[in-house]
């Protein structure tokens, strides 16, 4: 068997092995890889700055030295229960001298051991292509609704019924609006969001609706893929309608976490002073810093964000007068089942075949 594979092929494998260092792993990697780093990020910073001041050879020579040493530990720790059946799959940046160091040895132990042919660009050109090639032919139905409509719990209750869902705030880490940044939780990198959207649509059957939320062109700091923005733009829309006092009733348990960020908050708040001039933030600033939450979100839900809902919708959905619309009177946890439900079998009765 040729020890280079396809990227297509990974699956057949019984693990995937990213061999580069901890901080390239950590801005992307293949889904469900492990790093075992043939050099670590010092070494690697080490063995770049030879190359550049003292050339190849001597780059060579001191980062073998590191290879050798980090291969045998790998070896003798979590590779050492491996049984003798076990077919590794190893990549590094450009299947190069990490990845091919890695694979010569395990060969030489009696693994099937393989190397990804052109390494974790093979990847990435994997990933641009698969956004490319489905987001064009994903079967979407975009959930919408004004701000605290529980369109995030709804997708949840969705998929939790069997039906296919993409959580893209989710894979963002991130709720979308300009309070949408979670708690102590850092957004992935662009390539590693892109990763896990294809990684998603990857698997989806093409035959069947996919509930998504209505974005714009970005969540937080990333961007969302052209190709799915625009698929998104020209697809089913379904409104769910919900009167004011259940939106806030559900924004105030869904945000209460803001409570406790009172400075952050009103920093955030700070951001929206062209829109809204200095009077008119040094107010919600103030109820930012009383936690006055229920005063702050009715002033935001009445003031900034459903003046501009329909007409941000009709602009970015090219169906929006076509939309389907689903009242809903509670957002309790009984009632965005119930709510998912109903959804669930509105689309299923106007979807094709």
């Amino acid at each position: 068997m040729k020890p280079y594979v396809r990227v297509e092929d990974r699956h057949a494998f019984d693990t995937i092995i990213d061999a580069r260092s901890p901080a390239e792993f950590e801005i992307d990697h293949i889904p469900g890889a492990i790093n075992c780093p043939v050099l670590d990020n010092e070494e690697r910073r080490i063995v770049g700055t030879l190359y550049k001041q003292s050339g190849a050879f001597e780059a060579r020579r001191v980062g073998g030295a590191m290879v050798a040493a980090n291969l045998a530990r790998h070896l003798g720790g979590q590779f050492s229960d491996r049984p003798q059946g076990w077919r590794p799959l190893v990549y590094c940046w450009r299947g190069g001298l990490r990845s091919g160091s890695m694979t010569t040895w395990m060969r030489m132990v009696g693994w099937d051991a393989q190397q990804l042919a052109g390494g974790y660009k093979s990847w990435r050109r994997h990933v641009i292509a698969t956004l490319d090639a489905l987001a064009p032919q994903l079967p979407l139905v975009v959930i919408c609704g004004a701000t605290g409509s529980g369109k995030t719990r709804v997708l949840q209750a969705l998929a939790a019924h069997g039906e296919q869902v993409v959580d893209i705030e989710g894979l963002a880490r991130h709720k979308g609006s300009l309070l949408g940044a979670l708690p102590d939780v850092r957004q992935p990198s662009q390539t590693a969001f892109e990763t896990a959207l294809a990684d998603a649509i990857e698997h989806i059957d093409l035959t069947r609706p996919l509930f998504v939320e209505g974005e714009g062109a970005r969540i937080g700091q990333l961007n969302l893929p052209v190709p799915l923005v625009a698929r998104m733009r020209d697809s089913l829309c379904l409104e769910i309608e919900v009167p004011m006092p259940a939106r806030l009733a559900f924004l105030l348990r869904d945000y209460a976490y803001l409570g406790d960020r009172p400075e952050w908050l009103a920093e955030q708040l700070g951001r929206l002073n062209a829109l809204h001039g200095n009077t008119t933030i040094d107010a919600w600033q103030a109820m930012a810093r009383a936690r006055d939450l229920p005063g702050l979100f009715a002033e935001l839900a009445a003031r900034h964000y459903d003046p501009s809902y329909a007409r941000s919708q009709r602009k970015h959905f090219h169906r929006w007068d076509d939309r389907m619309t689903v009242p809903a009177d509670s957002l309790s946890a009984e009632g965005i089942e119930a709510l998912a439900a109903v959804i669930a079998e509105r689309v299923k009765a106007r979807w094709p075949g």
